[in-house]
This record gives structure tokens, C-alpha cells and sequence, in this order.
């Protein structure tokens, strides 16, 4: 073995700050990714989700059935 294929202890020391520092970085973009969205105005909630998608909401009566299982 030549002695001049060893790598020296600060090449070592760089190599495993790279790596560290690599995955350091890696798992607080994936903390931040997986955060859930914050609000960022009182004007997004405003409006009634219905209305957004135009879906008409119907409320039955307590215990009535549903109109396709009517008698």
C-alpha cells in the first residue's frame, strides 16, 4: 500500500461535515414540507365553502329517510 492514497484526518473532517450538514438540511426541508399550510388572511374564510363549489346542501328531517329508500 502507498502511503500517499491515505487521506488526511482534515479531508476526513470535511467529508463528514458535508455529510451531516447534507442531512441536516435535507430533513428540515422535509420538516418544513410536511407542515400543514397556515392562513395567511381573515379574507380566505370568509366565504362559505358551499358557495365556493356551487354544491346545494340539503338537511333531512331527524329520522326521515333518504328520498332514494322512500316508500
Amino acid at each position: 500500500m502507498y502511503p500517499n492514497n491515505a487521506l488526511a484526518a482534515w479531508q476526513l473532517a470535511i467529508m463528514a461535515v458535508v455529510v451531516v450538514s447534507s442531512l441536516a438540511a435535507w430533513l428540515t426541508l422535509v420538516f418544513l414540507a410536511d407542515r400543514h399550510p397556515r392562513v395567511t388572511s381573515a379574507a380566505v374564510n370568509t366565504v362559505p365553502r358551499e358557495e365556493e363549489t356551487g354544491a346545494a346542501v340539503t338537511q333531512l328531517r331527524h329520522g326521515a329517510p333518504p328520498s332514494d329508500k322512500a316508500a
